[in-house]
């Protein structure tokens, strides 16, 4: 089927229920490579069952509909792909386990010329399926390469967050394993993009790549340690601009500057290819009790 933007922006929502366990919440956080550090006690919260608690950006898998962009009925030339933006608000802690229903909308689809492709924007509103409260909005933007000069929404894109000039106030760096996408994926997300070496090169990489949502939830890690405490409950909010894809194994270095009390803006850099792979970044989060120094524990 082609790509018609029109079509697209006319479906309805698409409803998925999903029912996950304790087990779930603890593979997504091994995904995102919490507890590489056996000294790291407070990752071990993220898990093992002993008071086990979700990470916010578990949310990105929470009712998640599978790669859909690459089911025919959407008409999407799915091997020219790239997500370009994510962003996660929370309304509440996420239970560790229960059913969750998720609502996905196509928003809207900005035509950016036949050379240049078009950003189709989609929102995911988590609802805990027993008491209807909504847990959390999933928020992506994806860059159709292939399927521009058809079309779309009106408008144009809106502008991202901009990182302040000068120093970071604090800074903390994630690593990353070889097989950290093969681990991230069992999380629902089977792109083959990030497992198969063959459909890497077709899509002009030399290898696979981490996933996108994998370096946004290493970077969620980042905040709930350098903003919150390491309570993630406190996390609320977190935006980003994917600038360059990550690889297994690099190592990622989170910068943050405090804009106001609660806002903060960041970006992710891989340290060993001095990449910049996530720019533009934005969190909100509960300010911590008076006395309290949520970094303190994290010099660099």
């Amino acid at each position: 089927m082609a790509f018609e933007p029109h079509r697209l922006l006319a479906l309805p929502p698409r409803v998925i229920l999903h029912t996950y366990t304790r087990r779930d919440t603890m593979l997504y956080a091994l995904g995102i490579g919490a507890a590489q550090d056996p000294d790291c006690l407070a990752d071990l919260r993220y898990v093992y069952e002993e008071d086990l608690q979700a990470l916010p950006t578990m949310a990105v898998v929470l009712a998640y509909p599978g790669f859909w962009q690459r089911e025919p009925e959407y008409g999407i030339d799915w091997m020219k792909l790239l997500q370009a933006e994510q962003s996660v608000e929370i309304n509440e802690p996420l239970p560790v386990e229960g059913t969750v229903r998720g609502e996905l909308n196509i928003d809207s689809i900005i035509d950016k010329g036949a050379d240049k492709g078009a950003l189709l924007y989609s929102t995911r509103r988590i609802f805990d399926q027993a008491s209807g409260r909504l847990l959390a909005s999933v928020r992506q933007v994806s860059l159709l390469r292939g399927d521009g000069g058809r079309g779309g929404s009106e408008g144009v894109p809106p502008r991202p967050h901009a990182v302040p000039d000068g120093e970071p106030a604090m800074r903390c760096s994630m690593t990353t394993r070889p097989e950290q996408a093969l681990i991230y994926r069992l999380s629902g997300d089977y792109n083959p993009l990030h497992a198969d070496p063959s459909v890497a090169r077709e899509a002009g990489l030399l290898r696979p790549i981490l996933h996108g949502l994998c370096s946004f939830g290493i970077a969620g890690r980042g905040l709930v340690r350098l903003l919150c405490g390491d309570q993630p409950a406190r996390l609320r909010r977190i935006d980003c601009r994917f600038t360059a894809p990550v690889l297994p194994g690099d190592t990622l270095q989170v910068s943050v500057w405090i804009e106001h009390p609660g806002r903060a803006a960041y970006q992710v850099r891989a340290i060993e290819r001095d990449a910049l792979v996530m720019n533009n970044g934005y969190a909100e989060f509960e300010v911590a009790e008076i006395g309290e120094n949520p970094s303190a524990a994290i010099p660099e």
